[in-house]
């Protein structure tokens, strides 16, 4: 097939959270034979990247893109209709199109309503659900709920081949709308196992840390992240707790406030590390945090900083975010605690008062059950299979006005 692989982001180097897949994905694409054409945004060394990924890139350069350029979100607004003008105006033809996140999912519908080729939607995440833990004023609530339900609308709008999801409580929520259940697909998120892996054996160290790695957006950064520090650092002075990711202005905030609740609290900030460079962050701490919010958005999430915590064998405390809850309910290295700051404190500190040796027993046990489960060989595997059935299955698509 020829496939049409759309994204938001740029493609190389991937900047971790969603972006992170695209290369694990388009290799498998490569891989069996496909013929793969990238339209994304622009991004250095591009034609290197394409010679050795066996694709071409046909870059976005009317504007530049990523989820750290200046007014982003207006951007993110506009680029659907500009993504779907650079796909008309390239004169290659496809068999399938196939788009990466919800913003490119809005190109790829109209394309398909146009043009008439069988496209397949790839939700990473439930992208609007997560302002629903935004502030009022930033974004007021009935401007959230039209904006979460024109989201799952998208598959039905289009009447696309095939969607797939980054959870179960995502795929239930299409299939709610009344999109056909046979079209969904849910392959959950995956990880490089190759990259996180468990520390070599040695010595524990001495100060124990408290890790948390991301793109630090508005709604990974909230009352519970900070009740939860707070509390932990006020109980524990000597805990470390390290924050890997951008200084954006939502951990610039969150620090501030930190501090002006526990002044002698003990921070590392050491700022974007590229994705393949996480693990090393990751594994020499002792415990990984993810204390997220409640909100459609997080439920429906795979969180990726959770999987690759265990994959690096730290154990992990937790929010309970619904498909995580779901999915490792049975694991012994993730305990949970409730939507609040003072429970998800517990549960860390629970962690730290557990003796190394079972902690270390239990990570290393975790990661050789999420590298079966999930190393990105399996996810995309799962996916490409998918993209493939949907694709024979299709009837010829009329394009619109014909």
């Amino acid at each position: 097939m020829r496939v049409a692989f759309l994204t938001h982001e740029p493609f190389h180097p991937p900047s971790g959270g969603g972006s992170a897949e695209a290369p694990y994905l388009v290799r498998e694409f490569v891989r069996r034979g496909h013929a793969v054409e990238v339209f994304c945004p622009a991004f250095p060394d591009s034609e290197s990247v394409a010679r050795q990924f066996g694709i071409t890139v046909r870059p976005f350069t009317r504007w530049r893109m990523g989820r750290y350029a200046r007014l982003r979100n207006l951007k993110y607004l506009l680029y659907p209709s500009a993504l779907a003008r650079l796909v008309r105006s390239t004169p290659a033809r496809y068999d399938v199109l196939f788009a990466q996140h919800t913003i490119s999912a809005v190109a790829a519908g109209r394309l398909r309503r146009e043009l008439g080729i069988p496209t397949v939607l790839n939700f990473l995440d439930y992208l609007t659900g997560f302002m629903e833990t935004w502030p009022a004023w930033v974004m007021p609530r009935p401007v959230v709920r039209t904006l979460t339900r024109f989201e799952l609308s998208l598959p039905r709008r289009y009447d696309v081949e095939g969607i797939l999801t980054v959870s179960r409580p995502l795929a239930d929520r299409f299939i709610a709308t009344g999109f056909p259940a046979e079209r969904v697909r849910a392959i959950q998120y995956g990880y490089d196992a190759s990259l996180f892996q468990p520390a070599p054996e040695g010595p524990t160290p001495s100060t124990p840390v408290v890790v948390m790695h991301g793109s630090f957006d508005q709604h990974h950064l909230g009352p519970i992240a900070l009740e939860t520090v707070s509390r932990v650092a006020a109980a524990r002075p000597e805990v470390v707790f390290r924050f890997v990711g951008r200084e954006t202005p939502a951990l610039a905030r969150f620090v501030q406030s930190l501090r002006a609740r526990v002044p002698g609290v003990r921070l590392e900030l050491p700022g974007f590390i590229p994705y393949d460079a996480v693990a090393a962050q990751v594994q020499s701490a002792t415990v990984g945090l993810v204390p997220y919010e409640e909100s459609n958005g997080t439920h429906c999430a795979f969180v990726a900083k959770a999987v690759e915590y265990l994959g690096c064998g730290i154990p992990v405390a937790s929010t309970p975010l619904e498909n995580l809850h779901r999915y490792f309910a049975d694991e012994p290295a993730l305990r949970f605690g409730t939507f609040d700051g003072e429970s998800l404190a517990s549960v860390v500190m629970s962690w730290l008062d557990t003796p190394a040796p079972d902690r270390i027993r239990l990570g290393r046990a975790a990661s050789a059950r999420v590298a079966a489960d999930l190393d990105w060989s399996g996810v995309t595997r799962r996916a490409v299979d998918f993209v493939e059935a949907r694709t024979r299955a299709s009837a010829p698509v009329s394009p619109a006005g014909t």
